[in-house]
């Protein structure tokens, strides 16, 4: 299997640039993909290869967006459309929560809605409150939707592939912070990493340390730059949550801390840490900890004090290490 250095935007571009080859119904839409290639050059050069009847330019209009993408998919295309960023996205939650999610319910299974709706999210741009939100628990909370995350270029292929794939539609989160900021060897033909799988990115004893997108690198650099024995699970599928690789991991560690750019009131944190006590409450050793973003709006000038970091990530790590 020939493969190439890629960064996370290169990945995303060269999967949906190879789908697109295989199979005609696949049809992209949002705003500025064509022309301009999208905000962040994701869909670059796709709509000189395929056209303009399957790289659409669209209004500036998302709750449209959606909408077309609901349509296309019911009656048999594959589409992959694109909020230009994901706080924007919120003008078409009544299409998402009452329409997308809901098709197959609603009719028994006689009509679904296999799309992909891509979003660059969280911070990394200092884009302030508008460009720069987290709201993965808007849609975690929704019934209906698969929820991913990638945090490195080989994963958002092989998710991003499988999210096309998915017979249910997928809320597909792109953190734009490591659009570019790492490369890596990825394949250059298909490949799959299954919806609800999660990752487990670095082997320790002593601690688990669960988090997903942004997030991975950074708490990575963390353990290894402080000789922590942690398991590091990135979770890359936030609906349906692996909870098998969670458990199994704090069977053996027994501490637990969640780090997520996203607030922390009613956050995923605070999900995952139900599931761990519903489940596995005779097997911790310390109470589980949250390193979060704040439940206040995303600052333009104080981004770094905002987005978790090495000294906050390790300040929770040393505190379940020493609870007796």
């Amino acid at each position: 299997m020939s493969s190439k250095v890629m960064n996370m935007v290169q990945s995303l571009n060269s999967t949906m640039d190879l789908r697109m080859s295989q199979d005609d119904s696949i049809i992209l839409l949002g705003e500025d993909i064509g022309k301009d290639g999208g905000v962040f050059r994701v869909t670059d050069g796709l709509l000189d290869k395929y056209g303009e009847e399957r790289v659409v330019d669209t209004p500036l209009v998302e709750l449209g967006i959606v909408g077309m993408a609901i349509g296309m998919a019911s009656s048999g295309l594959k589409p992959i459309a694109e909020i230009q960023f994901q706080d924007f996205i919120y003008t078409a939650m009544d299409q998402i929560i009452n329409q997308m999610a809901k098709l197959r319910y609603r009719t028994a299974g006689l009509i679904t809605a296999p799309l992909v709706l891509r979003t660059p999210y969280g911070g990394g741009i200092r884009g302030g409150l508008y460009h720069s939100q987290s709201g993965e628990t808007y849609f975690a909370h929704t019934a209906g939707l698969v929820v991913m995350t990638p945090s490195n270029p080989y994963d958002a292929k092989g998710m991003l592939s499988s999210a096309i794939d998915s017979p249910d539609p997928v809320i597909f989160l792109e953190p734009k912070k490591l659009y570019r900021a790492s490369k890596a060897e990825v394949p250059e033909e298909d490949y799959k990493i299954p919806v609800g799988k999660a990752s487990l990115v670095h082997e320790g004893d002593d601690v688990t340390i669960i988090t997903y997108g942004s997030m991975v690198p950074l708490v990575s650099r963390a353990v290894s730059n402080n000789s922590v024995s942690a398991d590091v699970i990135d979770l890359r599928t936030l609906v349906p949550l692996d909870i098998n690789a969670i458990t199994e991991s704090v069977r053996k560690t027994g501490r637990v801390v969640v780090v997520h750019e996203a607030p922390r009131t009613l956050g995923m944190g605070a999900e995952i840490s139900a599931l761990i006590s519903e489940r596995m409450i005779e097997y911790l050793y310390a109470p589980i900890l949250r390193v979060t973003g704040p439940d206040t709006p995303f600052p333009y000038r104080l981004e770094e004090y905002y987005v978790p970091n090495e000294k906050r990530i390790m300040a929770a790590v040393q505190k379940v290490l020493e609870f007796r």
